[in-house]
């Protein structure tokens, strides 16, 4: 976007905002954060120019007045996950629901594999897994599996994997995708597979209470990382009317906030796996509850409140 195109879209609003005051602290909160957010893109794309010093002033005016007589401590801490990543993901649903439609994809892809080739599964999870789960299923504990290891080992192993695999699904967009497309292959294959494995077996339903315990954070969250390396690569692939250089700068900062905001959900799963999924004769309802609250919390955070969160801001539709 041009400068002067960028001006004309917002200047009327800057300059209600830096003459008129705020009816409440709600509006006075919206002012602030739809004018960080101008002030990330001035910065972005015209660093040197007087736009983002007024900008940069003006917020420094709303900022004081929204803080005035109130504690710091940890509130730029907190406006991370409860303003910067709905927003980001709000920007981009369009790109997140396609890194879906591809996960879903390769995931009917894996279990249509292992349908038609009995020896795809031990190819994908490995012989030794293949065959101990086999015996645990002879011996009525199919998931017995997550009750192998210590819960505190288990629990950090599994979470440093997971954000290392996030993370890499992420950075696998500066590939123009194709790494991320890539990983979101090999996990989607794998979880395909896995789920007709238990089909197979005739103990599809004890396994899906059992590992969407915790699987309904992590695999969302890996699909999550998967979109944040599509915005990347987006910027780098489509630079629209900016430089490649600048565009694929602004794509990447808004994926890694994405990226690092799933963190915690990492560590939740992880907890949940390790702590909670072992106790496979957990009542139906138990299960349910857990499953249906991380369900519905995903639905709330990443679709329900970043479209209600930028229609408070007055925020242009996602991007295609």
């Amino acid at each position: 976007m041009r400068e002067a195109l960028f001006l004309r879209q917002n200047q009327a609003r800057w300059q209600q905002y830096d003459a008129s005051p705020a009816a409440g602290p709600d509006e006075l909160a919206a002012r602030f954060v739809a004018l960080t957010d101008d002030l990330a893109f001035a910065q972005t794309f015209y660093p040197a120019s007087p736009t983002t010093a007024y900008l940069n002033a003006l917020a420094a005016r709303q900022h004081q007045a929204l803080y005035r007589n109130k504690r710091e401590a940890g509130g730029r801490f907190g406006q991370f996950w409860a303003r910067e990543v709905p927003l980001v993901v709000g920007r981009h649903h369009r790109t997140l629901a396609w890194a879906l439609a591809v996960f879903l994809l390769f995931t009917a892809l894996g279990a249509l594999s292992a349908a038609y080739d009995d020896t795809f599964v031990r190819a994908v999870l490995g012989d030794g897994y293949v065959d101990q789960t086999l015996e645990n299923i002879r011996r009525g504990d199919p998931m017995a599996i997550y009750k192998s290891a210590g819960e505190t080992a288990m629990f950090l192993q599994i979470t440093a994997n997971n954000v290392r695999v996030a993370l890499l699904t992420f950075a696998a967009g500066i590939t123009g995708g194709v790494g991320t497309a890539y990983m979101l292959f090999k996990n989607g294959v794998m979880l395909g597979s896995f789920q007709y494995f238990f089909y197979q077996q005739h103990v599809l339903r004890q396994s899906l209470l059992t590992i969407w315990i915790h699987g309904t954070l992590e695999i969302s969250s890996i699909v999550l990382a998967g979109g944040a390396g599509f915005v990347m690569a987006r910027g780098l692939l489509f630079p629209g009317t900016y430089s490649r250089a600048a565009a694929f700068r602004h794509a990447a900062r808004e994926g890694l906030k994405l990226a690092m905001g799933l963190v915690p959900l990492f560590f939740v799963a992880g907890f949940l796996e390790s702590f909670v999924t072992r106790h496979t004769e957990m009542p139906l309802a138990a299960s349910l509850a857990i499953i249906g609250g991380s369900a519905a919390f995903l639905g709330w955070y990443f679709v329900w409140y970043p479209i209600r969160l930028r229609r408070q801001l007055g925020a242009p539709p996602a991007a295609a």
